[in-house]
């Protein structure tokens, strides 16, 4: 049976990794996860820390929201749609 670790737990052993205080051998240790897994998480958090500080994250938002407003219209227009279709059909 698979191990599943929470996000929190991920982010606190690999940035233990990133300082560079303990090996990863001795990390691996100390939590009791294998230490490519450690390496993987590692990679994840220097990989995804410029994105952070670039403003990544807020240009997604906005990217969602504007996605969000677009699929409202569709509905609007669709409602509409259907609603005369079910007019029509009546008469």
């Amino acid at each position: 049976m698979r191990k599943r670790f929470s996000s929190e737990f991920k982010a606190r052993v690999a940035l233990e990794a990133l300082k560079g205080e303990k090996t990863v051998t001795q990390l691996s240790s100390e939590y009791g996860v294998h230490p490519t897994q450690i390496g993987q998480w590692k990679e994840l958090v220097q990989v995804g820390l410029p994105g952070i500080f670039g403003g990544k994250h807020l240009v997604d938002r906005q990217e969602q929201e504007r996605r969000i407003a677009e699929l409202y219209q569709v509905i609007g227009r669709l409602q509409v749609e259907n609603d005369w279709l079910k007019k029509k059909l009546r008469t």
